[in-house]
């Protein structure tokens, strides 16, 4: 099928590429051209293209029951339910809301918080990115994404992501603090230890609920199942989607005990959100990331990973944990250099602005590809 725009929408700038097939790191195209993929479906495929373990559970799923909607139980859902709220660390009473996306278990998060304190406002930090649904997108503090949609939702206030200010602005009129532990979209950037004890600190001194967004860097990312255990500082919930299914649509809404039984019936709904299928998945999934070896070798093999790109003349600063990283670049059009990686180097890359390039390798990734990935992307760079 020839690339076509014409019945498509204009709201994302695609590369001229076809993907046909993947396979753990490497993707092939159309014309039958193997690449290595450092964007992961921006953090959708940790365990690789088309996992085994993965495949298998959908498949099977997919051959009893599909669909039956959250007026009943099923198996999948029940156990996937339960195994989240096991390895969050969030504490006994942990309770799940399944959504579909991200974005959607950030408005879960949003609307849980509201009802829980009867109170308003919802902080963010700045350079923080939630989602683009209006609740989501209101707590999303970038010019760009929520300028032509205004007027937002009210009761929002985004702050710098500094002890100081994070203490400044929670008050007895706070419903939650949300931030990520680590900020994705806006290109990596790692909230110091102290940032998230002091939203701990801040949330409990006036009764708000902290909520950590892990949707990116959850899941063994970070080479920590949940980037905020770094720190040691426990949230009252945490948010996850992405990489939960291997590909397909799911996310969650994870209630420590502060806000696990706030939802009651008809308070939130979603009809496709914990299908069988997708929560067979995730049970595929969460087996691969728990597995301490792994998250063991994310950690080992990101410092490596590090200090390459640190060795890069044209690499002028590189941030980020694990699998999440991201590189400064000096003089180079990051934009610009993702279709050349492309067409160059057969090398998946993604950037998040003008100047910086970020790094998403599937937690799989094998030492050679990995080797060979950066070695296409120094040669790119030189």
């Amino acid at each position: 099928m020839a690339i076509s725009d014409d019945f498509l929408t204009r709201n994302y700038a695609r590369q001229p590429v076809e993907f046909v097939r993947g396979d753990g790191a490497t993707l092939w195209d159309a014309d039958g051209h193997e690449y290595l993929d450092l964007q992961t479906g921006l953090a959708v495929n940790s365990v690789g293209h088309c996992h085994p373990a993965v495949v298998a559970a959908i498949r099977e799923q997919a051959t009893q029951l599909i669909h039956v909607g959250n007026l009943f139980y099923t198996d999948p859902m029940v156990r996937l339910a339960e195994r989240l709220a096991s390895v969050s660390g969030l504490g006994e009473g942990t309770r799940v809301f399944f959504t579909n996306s991200g974005t959607e278990a950030i408005e879960a998060a949003l609307k849980c918080a509201r009802k829980r304190r009867r109170a308003g406002k919802i902080i963010s930090v700045h350079r923080g990115f939630h989602g683009r649904t209006y609740g989501a997108l209101s707590a999303t503090p970038q010019e760009s994404k929520q300028a032509p949609f205004a007027p937002l939702v009210p009761g929002f206030e985004a702050v710098e992501p500094t002890v100081d200010a994070i203490t400044a602005a929670v008050d007895s009129d706070t419903a939650a603090l949300v931030l990520e532990p680590v900020q994705g979209e806006s290109g990596v950037y790692v909230l110091d230890a102290d940032v998230l004890r002091a939203a701990r600190a801040a949330c409990d001194a006036h009764g708000a609920a902290l909520i950590f967004d892990e949707i990116q860097c959850g899941l063994g990312r970070t080479g920590d199942l949940w980037a905020w255990q770094d720190s040691g500082v426990v949230p009252d919930a945490v948010t996850v989607a992405k990489a939960l299914s291997g590909g397909l649509p799911i996310g969650a809404l994870i209630a420590g005990p502060a806000m696990a039984d706030v939802f009651e019936p008809g308070d939130h709904g979603s009809t496709f959100a914990g299908g069988p299928v997708q929560c067979a998945a995730g049970l595929a999934v969460l087996d691969v990331v728990t597995d301490t070896g792994l998250l063991a070798r994310v950690r080992t093999a990101g410092e490596r990973m590090t200090a390459r790109l640190a060795d890069i003349p044209a690499v002028r600063e590189v941030r980020g944990r694990g699998f999440m990283q991201a590189i400064e670049l000096d003089g180079v059009d990051a934009m610009a250099l993702v279709g050349r990686g492309l067409q160059e180097q057969r090398l998946v890359l993604n950037a998040t602005s003008p100047s910086t390039l970020r790094l998403l390798p599937p937690l799989v990734i094998t030492d050679a590809q990995l080797d060979d990935a950066l070695t296409r992307l120094e040669t790119l760079l030189s």
